[in-house]
């Protein structure tokens, strides 16, 4: 059996020392939250660190509450209690679409939407969903508090815009507005949707007396990041909430695609599934947008 390499583990009870032994670990230091991707990397030597810092003892880090204009979700969430939340399910049903379909039973069990957008993967299944939300994460560092885009925080394959030493503390996402709609689709490698994303999208859309007045989509598995695609977004803006505009900003969307072929699926084939998917997110989207409460 391989060992493990050797590095410092430590449990913090706060968030301040937490932060700390993430500075003092630096740029190879881990966060451990979920740990279904960490512990896997540690043990097949894919990715060597000198520090580990399990924050699952820190108090206030989990929890999923209504602020009124807002929803908070503690970055520990298990993704499986963002599956089962009536509150997230309502107000939100991208996330609760994107939740129920990532990975399995047993690992959404284990994984935390913190773990999940920290690790910045491209296929990534609440990303696209945050995303099209409008979410910002709240983040600690050695700076103090700062707030920032969900958007904002992926600059590449396995990378985030957080230092060695910050850390995702909760999520927040605005309460939709009225006439307001999102959903999440994807398509894994055996058609069941629990698998790594071939690709995947996310829509979000406010309806007004019929006219789409915003609209969002983010895709996964189709570029570097989980990332908006802006000129299917322009499409749709103005235009009726119509099956003509929904085919015109999918193929926008197609456009807007910039995939990699790998033993999961070929580049033409992704762009394909970005058209389709497209289209998919957003005809349930503008469908859920009438069964939301201002």
């Amino acid at each position: 059996m391989k060992r493990l390499k050797d590095f410092a583990y430590q449990e913090p009870t706060t968030l301040d020392e937490a932060v700390a032994a993430l500075a003092e670990g630096g740029d190879t230091a881990r966060v451990l939250a979920g740990g279904t991707d960490l512990i896997v990397d540690l043990k097949i030597e894919r990715l060597l660190t000198t520090a580990v810092v399990n924050i699952k003892r820190i108090p206030g880090l989990s929890g999923i509450d209504d602020l009124g204009e807002a929803s908070r979700i503690g970055a520990l969430t298990k993704v499986t209690d963002i599956e089962a939340s009536t509150l997230v399910a309502e107000r939100h049903p991208a996330l609760s679409q994107a939740a129920s379909i990532l990975a399995s039973p047993p690992v959404r069990a284990l994984a935390t939407i913190g773990g999940n957008v920290g690790r910045a993967s491209p296929a990534s299944d609440l990303g696209p969903a945050l995303i099209v939300l409008g979410a910002s994460a709240r983040i600690r560092g050695t700076g103090g508090d700062r707030e920032e885009l969900v958007e904002a925080l992926y600059t590449g394959p396995g990378r985030t815009s957080l230092a060695c030493s910050d850390i995702i503390t909760d999520f927040i996402i605005p309460k939709p507005a009225a006439g307001c709609g999102s959903a999440h689709v994807k398509l894994g490698k055996r058609g069941s949707g629990t698998d790594i994303a071939m690709a995947g999208a996310a829509a979000s859309v406010v309806i007004a007396e019929g006219v789409i007045t915003e609209g969002k989509i983010a895709l996964a598995s189709l570029g570097p990041i989980p990332f908006r695609a802006t000129n299917a977004e322009e499409v749709l803006r103005g235009r009726p909430a119509a099956e003509e505009t929904i085919a015109a900003a999918a193929e926008a969307a197609a456009g807007d695609a910039s995939p990699i072929g790998d033993i999961r699926a070929s580049a033409s084939y992704r762009t394909t599934l970005a058209r389709v998917l497209t289209l998919r997110a957003l005809r349930a989207a503008i469908a859920s947008s009438r069964e939301v409460v201002a």
